[in-house]
């Protein structure tokens, strides 16, 4: 399959890796492909920015922690409370280096199966749009189309509107066809 990415699709397979080794990740996830999108020079990444969801905003939205704020509000506990207290008592960032429970992965990092599963979306979002070369807006477009993973969760928090980014990044795949 890889055989049909185009450059810069490849290149963000690649920089999805990085990010993960970045962000102290043992797996590249949907996420990371969201970021390493937004990280190429690409009208998929163009689209992230006009939405919102540039490769900073994306950063500054990642889980890294994987507790969510609103939900333990829910219950009366203030996140943002407890990390001033963990950090301190045990440093600052104490909360991310706990809930980092591998060192930052080196050679091969694997896909986990929901990012496997995004580039073969990727694949049939290509071939849906009678496309030959899977760009990398394809592979944003799987990551819109896959409810429920973090790369999809992650743009929600970035306020990103999946129907909106999807026919933005459609439109900017018709265009890069035509030319």
């Amino acid at each position: 399959m890889f055989e049909r990415f185009t450059t810069g699709a490849r290149q963000a397979v690649v920089a999805a890796q990085e990010v993960a080794r970045d962000l102290g990740d043992p797996q590249i996830s949907p996420a990371h492909l969201v970021v390493a999108v937004a990280s190429a020079p690409d009208p998929a990444a163009e689209a992230l920015a006009a939405h919102g969801a540039d490769r900073q905003a994306l950063l500054d939205r990642f889980d890294t922690d994987g507790l969510d704020a609103s939900a333990l509000a829910a219950l009366g506990i203030d996140l943002e409370a407890v990390r001033r207290r963990a950090d301190a008592v045990f440093g600052a960032g104490a909360l991310e280096r706990a809930g980092r429970r591998h060192h930052a992965p080196s050679g091969h990092v694997p896909f986990t199966r929901d990012a496997k599963k995004t580039l073969e979306v990727a694949l049939r979002e290509a071939v849906r749009l009678g496309h030959r070369r899977i760009e990398a807006g394809h592979v944003l477009l799987a990551v819109i189309r896959l409810h429920g993973t973090d790369g999809h969760l992650l743009l929600l928090r970035c306020g990103v509107d999946p129907a909106a980014l999807a026919a933005d990044v459609t439109a900017r795949l018709a265009d890069g066809a035509a030319a």
